[in-house]
C-alpha cells in the first residue's frame, strides 16, 4: 500500500504569519497550485488556501468600483485569515489515513510533516486521485 511520501508534492510552498494577503495573492495569481504552508522557525503554524484568501479579500479589488478600502484588505496578515494547528500527517502514513482525514476533517490538503513538525511536503485529494487514475491506467494496459 503506497504512503504519503510517494503521492505528496514534496516542495511545498510556505509563507510567513507575518505577510501580507498580497504576498498570498502574488502566489495563487502565478500558480497553479491552492494552499501554502505557513511556517514560522520551520515549524508549521497552519494552512491559507485560495478559498480561504478570496473570503478575506474584497471582491471589488480590480474592478472600477475598487476603493481605498478594498485595497486595504490586502493588508491583513496571514495569521489573521490562516487554518491554525492543521490536520497533519508524517511521511510513512498510508494513503488510506490520508482519505480518512479528507473526509471526516473537511480538508483539501493536509502537510506532511517529520516528528518535529517541520513541513516534508504536502498532499491534497488531487494528488490521490492523479495516483489512481495512472494505477487504473496501468492496469487495463495489461
Amino acid at each position: 500500500m503506497l504512503n504519503v511520501a510517494q503521492l505528496m508534492s514534496s516542495k511545498p510552498v510556505s509563507v510567513s504569519p507575518d505577510d501580507s494577503l498580497a504576498v498570498v495573492k502574488q502566489i495563487f495569481d502565478h500558480v497553479k497550485f491552492h494552499h501554502v504552508l505557513v511556517v514560522e522557525h520551520g515549524i508549521l503554524l497552519g494552512v491559507l488556501s485560495d478559498r480561504d484568501l478570496f473570503k478575506a479579500l474584497s471582491p471589488h479589488i480590480g474592478t472600477a468600483a475598487e476603493t481605498p478600502r478594498d485595497l486595504a484588505t490586502l493588508n491583513k496578515k496571514v495569521h489573521q485569515v490562516m487554518r491554525r494547528k492543521p490536520v497533519s500527517l508524517q511521511p510513512q502514513a498510508k494513503v488510506m489515513d490520508a482519505i480518512h482525514l479528507f473526509n471526516s476533517e473537511g480538508v483539501s490538503c493536509i502537510p506532511v510533516v517529520d516528528s518535529n513538525n517541520r513541513p516534508q511536503g504536502i498532499i491534497s485529494w488531487r494528488d490521490i486521485i492523479r495516483a489512481l487514475d495512472r494505477t487504473d491506467k496501468r492496469t487495463t494496459a495489461s
